[in-house]
């Protein structure tokens, strides 16, 4: 009952009742006779930016968390490459970074007959390995940064306090450190997902076919304009709305204190 009063607060039903308007405004005044020929590319579409930002996060928050410990606790020759690598990801634009790595890259190899003659040259011949190798890169490079601070954030007395207890380094950090780094990073790892999420158009600019993609080659072929477009708002804000739930939901499951 409290969460349907908190729903049923005037300004809400105000701002309900004018989505609805805007929905039904569009369903009936619109063109849509196009979406059932176009739904199946749109479907592969969608399912390539969802794996690809599920990937690039995943692959990149496991390189920020060394990145982050090197920074706040690892000797000068660690220390110095990880702030090293965040600066550069975060001094140069995302797509400068794909283009580097698929006009660059992409080029290099051919020129080798071993890589061309390999098990790996079917998938290094396509744009997708590029284009999620610079999404995992920069998504690295800032949550990097993200995690040097939230293992500064632990109070240094709690890891002192387990060393004086004869802890080994590697309990303190799977059972002290790192779960409380994570609990204080979470907000932010939130809204850099959904960043990340922004940031996979840029793909289409190398020939990778994802949603954002499926919605051009739909003005290019039928010159419907404002249609493709916001079907394509609507779906970025649903997967928006999934992630800040996901994260909400995982920062009541995750532990802000060593259990």
């Amino acid at each position: 009952m409290t969460g349907l009063r908190a729903w049923a607060q005037p300004h809400r039903l105000v701002l309900l009742a004018l989505a609805a308007g805007i929905v039904g405004l569009c369903a009936l005044t619109l063109r849509w006779d196009w979406v059932p020929r176009y739904l199946p590319l749109a479907a592969e579409g969608l399912w390539r930016t969802l794996w690809l930002l599920a990937l690039s996060c995943t692959f990149g928050f496991l390189i920020a968390v060394p990145l982050g410990l090197a920074q706040a606790a690892g000797p000068w020759w660690l220390a110095a490459p990880a702030r090293a690598f965040c600066t550069v990801i975060r001094g140069t634009p995302l797509l400068l970074q794909i283009w580097l790595l698929y006009y660059g890259l992409g080029s290099l190899f051919p020129q080798f007959p071993w890589i061309r003659e390999s098990d790996l040259w079917p998938y290094l011949r396509q744009a997708w390995p590029y284009a999620l190798l610079a999404l995992t890169l920069s998504f690295a490079g800032y949550e990097g940064e993200v995690m040097r601070g939230a293992f500064r954030g632990v109070p240094q007395g709690q890891l002192e306090a387990a060393r004086a207890m004869g802890m080994p380094r590697g309990t303190i950090f799977r059972r002290i450190w790192l779960p409380q780094a994570i609990h204080r990073a979470l907000p932010t790892l939130g809204g850099e997902t959904v960043l990340q999420l922004k940031a996979t158009p840029l793909v289409a600019t190398i020939t990778v076919i994802d949603i954002y993609a499926v919605a051009g080659r739909v003005r290019q072929d039928t010159f419907i304009v404002y249609e493709p477009l916001l079907l394509l708002a609507v779906v970025y804000m649903a997967i928006t709305g999934a992630i800040v739930l996901a994260f909400r939901w995982l920062e009541r499951r995750v532990p802000s204190r060593p259990g």
